[in-house]
């Protein structure tokens, strides 16, 4: 219940003036957030926040801690286990140095592509534009991982080639991105999380990679 109401006030739309202009022009700086977890221990884990410049990318601010997570893994509902600890380092940002907040987060995982995954989740809670970017593909809405799909990708001939997710309820989920860096034929997944459109999700995140992984997420 919790989770369909926080869904309903996703806005999958652009709402910043810099997202309105081709080249981002307005856009100073990127936030990049992750959870990992400490290998054969899924009750420990490092909760890390990065603030980059924009265009520079270059590391402003970082927060890095170890948290304990307590609460179960559950297959579509993630977040609830993990964005505790990114609002926690995002609060504490806005108290210590508000004035590196960023404008835009890419977070590593998926958004609107899992139905209502932690990009979504934390763009709501925190009310900041956010983006999912994944590495592997989750199989929703008739999404598979198959020869076609994998034929797909190779099609892409040009770096930052895209192609749309479209799940078999016809709605276009997210997008498949190859070879943004160094012609890699390994793809990113990209979709919306909350306050920024499709469309400029792609280009940011395009703009964002020195390497195959967006640099704000990369750090």
């Amino acid at each position: 219940r919790e989770q369909a109401q926080l869904k309903a006030s996703v806005v999958e739309e652009d709402t910043e003036e810099w997202q309105k202009d081709s080249s981002l022009r307005g856009l100073e700086r990127v936030g990049g957030v992750d959870l990992s977890y400490v290998k054969g221990d899924d009750s420990s884990a490092c909760a890390s926040l990065v603030v980059l410049s924009y265009p520079a990318l270059e590391v402003l601010y970082e927060d890095c801690r170890m948290v304990a997570v307590s609460a179960p893994y559950v297959a579509g509902f993630l977040a609830f286990r993990e964005v505790p600890f990114l609002v926690e380092a995002v609060q504490r940002l806005q108290q210590e140095e508000p004035g590196f907040k960023p404008q835009v987060w890419p977070v590593s995982f998926n958004s609107l592509l899992a139905g209502f995954g932690v990009a979504c989740h934390l763009g709501v809670l925190t009310d900041l534009p956010c983006i999912g970017v994944a590495k592997n593909l989750l199989h929703v809405d008739g999404l598979v991982r198959d020869e076609l799909h994998r034929e797909q990708i190779r099609s892409l001939q040009r770096a930052g080639d895209t192609f749309p997710l479209t799940g078999t309820s016809g709605r276009v989920l997210g997008m498949v991105s190859c070879g943004v860096y160094n012609n890699s034929s390994k793809p990113l997944y990209i979709s919306v999380g909350h306050r920024v459109c499709l469309e400029t999700a792609v280009r940011l995140v395009k703009s964002c990679c020195r390497y195959r992984i967006p640099e704000p997420i990369r750090q």
